[in-house]
């Protein structure tokens, strides 16, 4: 069983020539300024359930039994969970999902809609494989305010918080705010953590959360090489939206073959947590792909109907404006 502990459904499309920003990013805050936040401003419904589809069946056919997600698409906040709900149905996968709420382009009204997604979704989903947490963005992209707000709700829902956590500089005391604000509850998971010390590892550990390695993603955006997770005894592996290829993900870990069993273990002790003692044994009688006729023809039809709709939404970018900074999109 194989689980993707940390991954972005919506970021499927973007291999489908997706338009370079117009001026080359040269950090992190400038990758998501000019990169992914203009590509999940622009998500719709259609593009949204294209890329699910398409993420969640390959996802599915390279071996992924559970994926993590965290989902955000401004524009398209109420009801974007079930889509992604319906594709991990529709392919039978398990999967954890949440929207991370934030303040970069609405303020605070933005963040309530965002968690007022997750409390909706938590509490009317019926579909028997998905369940769902409490997202936010990053600390650095919300106040004080919303992280007390996500708090109370993982409490009062009794389920996780999902954050990224020490991605970049940018977020370097971010753990420290979520803490000092009671957003993280025991099981949270926070995805990163690339720039903590040793101690603060060792704080997260001893508090109950998951930590989640993505080196792949670090690589590409230049963060670092998260080497300090060593210090936590909880730390799964994600893929922060490449395809859910684990062994790919696997083998980027710069660590021996006694690490890398032990992260993809992790993701199955978070597994647990999330479904109960009875996901492993259930997990192998999951539906296989619920597409008809030969797989190879099937999967090529979810492609190209992505590759259409990709079109659709690189259009939308071009055709919104995008504020250039944090600083712009939060007031």
């Amino acid at each position: 069983m194989t689980v993707n502990a940390h991954t972005h459904i919506y970021s499927a499309l973007a291999r489908f020539g997706m338009p370079a920003p117009a001026s080359p990013p040269r950090t992190f805050l400038q990758i998501l300024e000019r990169v992914w936040w203009p590509l999940d401003r622009a998500l719709d419904e259609r593009a949204l359930r294209a890329a699910a589809r398409l993420y969640v069946a390959e996802a599915r056919l390279m071996g992924t039994t559970v994926l993590i997600d965290h989902h955000e698409s401004p524009n398209l906040i109420e009801g974007s969970l079930d889509i992604i709900a319906d594709a991990c149905q529709e392919f039978g996968m398990r999967a954890l999902l949440c929207y991370g709420a934030t303040e970069r382009n609405g303020g605070r009204e933005e963040a309530r809609r965002g968690l007022e997604e997750c409390r909706r979704f938590i509490t009317t989903n019926r579909r028997p494989l998905v369940r769902g947490a409490v997202g936010l963005h990053a600390a650095f992209t919300v106040s004080d305010e919303t992280i007390r707000a996500a708090g109370l709700l993982c409490r009062d829902l009794e389920v996780p918080l999902h954050v990224h956590v020490a991605e970049d500089s940018i977020d370097r005391d971010g753990w420290k705010r979520l803490i000092e604000n009671d957003g993280l509850v025991r099981g949270s998971i926070l995805a990163h953590g690339v720039n903590l010390l040793f101690e603060e590892v060792r704080t997260l550990d001893r508090l109950g959360c998951w930590l989640v390695h993505n080196p792949r993603s670090n690589r590409r955006n230049g963060v670092g090489y998260a080497s300090v997770l060593r210090a936590s005894s909880r730390v799964a592996l994600g893929t922060d939206g490449f395809p859910s290829d684990m062994n790919a993900e696997a083998a980027a870990l710069e660590e021996g073959d006694d690490i890398r069993a032990r992260r993809l273990a992790a993701g199955e002790a978070l597994a647990e947590e999330v479904f109960g003692p009875e996901w492993g044994r259930n997990a192998a009688a999951l539906p296989p792909p619920h597409v008809s006729g030969d797989m190879a023809a099937a999967l090529q039809k979810v492609r190209n109907e992505a590759a259409v709709e990709a079109e659709r939404l690189w259009e939308r970018m071009r055709g919104m404006k995008h504020d250039t900074s944090l600083a712009q999109t939060r007031g």
